[in-house]
């Protein structure tokens, strides 16, 4: 079995602890009865909710719950699958949300994206996760120890996880920007890996940005059903609360991406100058050597024409012939390096 926990909530205390579905199942609708039965006319009826839990359930799980909690079947198929982006369907009495977790991992300067689906009716709740973090646990300890929030009911669970996930987003933040900050020193440090990193970086982003930016808008159309569903005014605050963070997270991942996007064209410029300033240099090294290489070849050429082997050449057999010559070869090689000196050559 993939249920991970279950318990049952009565006036926001937990009064059951169910280990299977089936379990679930006969003790949600004895808690409803009982709760039904102790109700005097002038009582408000206590709030009865179950809160089933599941990692990546089978098909087998999934069908029984759609079953049991008329689960509309294009919901159903969406968990199934899974890889959804996030939003809210109501189906009905039955509101179908996606929520996208996230947790930043530092040693691979990485965001771990993860997938929550939850089923929210009248009197239950239902997470399926699809990730190993996803800050559940922690909701479930929270809602348990306010039982105020308890009372709100299944919407009062699902703000609980809204909040929570929306808060985790903040830590991520935090990690990119550091990241960002180390790319910008390494910019001007000359790091070679710089540009890889810059990618990595802005690809990371953009699928943490994917995974926020619905948000907002999906909230906004939640919010449009408040009146309709009588939801607690208390709790339409708390929401709206959540939505602000939700655009303080996206604007910030908007800068972000502008920040990467003018670091990637700050490295292209700043890689087009290095190997400018690299040419130019080997350009300077080029003009030296060739310009020592022509000095050098002018005895050469004094030398290799006198060398020849004609038998009529006066100069051979002049006496001054030999002090010419070097002095030929010296002057030759004197005045290369004063016309390359002023040219800048050497």
């Amino acid at each position: 079995m993939s249920i991970v926990e279950s318990a049952i909530y009565r006036d926001g205390r937990k009064v059951e602890s169910p280990q299977s579905l089936q379990d679930t199942y006969r003790l949600l609708q004895t808690v409803m009865d009982r709760a039904q039965q102790e109700t005097t006319e002038d009582d408000h009826e206590d709030t009865v909710v179950a809160w089933i839990g599941l990692y990546r359930p089978s098909k087998e799980e999934i069908a029984s719950l759609a079953e049991h909690f008329q689960l509309h079947e294009l919901a159903v198929e969406d968990t199934v699958q899974a890889h959804q982006r996030p939003k809210m369907e109501r189906y009905g009495e039955t509101l179908f949300t996606v929520i996208r977790p996230a947790v930043y991992q530092d040693e691979t300067e990485t965001v771990e994206i993860g997938e929550i689906h939850i089923f929210t009716g009248p009197n239950f709740v239902i997470t399926i996760r699809h990730s190993e973090s996803s800050g559940v646990s922690k909701v479930r300890k929270r809602v348990e120890a306010d039982p105020e929030l308890l009372c709100f009911g299944p919407d009062g669970i699902l703000y609980a996880l809204l909040d929570q996930i929306v808060d985790d987003y903040f830590p991520v933040l935090s990690g990119l920007e550091n990241d960002i900050d180390e790319i910008e020193d390494s910019l001007f440090a000359g790091e070679s890996n710089v540009s890889q990193r810059i990618y990595e970086l802005a690809r990371e982003v953009n699928e943490f940005h994917r995974g926020v930016a619905p948000l907002s808008e999906v909230m906004r159309r939640y919010f449009a059903g408040f009146t309709k569903y009588g939801t607690h005014e208390e709790l339409q605050h708390r929401l709206r609360d959540v939505l602000d963070h939700v655009i303080q997270v996206s604007g910030k991942l908007d800068s972000m991406r502008s920040s990467l996007t003018d670091a990637m064209s700050l490295d292209s410029t700043l890689t087009t100058a290095r190997q400018n300033e690299a040419a130019m240099v080997q350009n300077d090294q080029m003009k030296k050597i060739s310009s020592w290489a022509a000095i050098l070849f002018a005895p050469s050429i004094v030398g290799s024409i006198y060398g020849m082997n004609f038998e009529n050449m006066p100069e051979l057999h002049w006496t001054l012939g030999y002090p010419f010559a070097l002095v030929l070869m010296v002057l030759v090689g004197v005045v290369l390096y004063a016309v390359f000196k002023v040219k800048d050559w050497l």
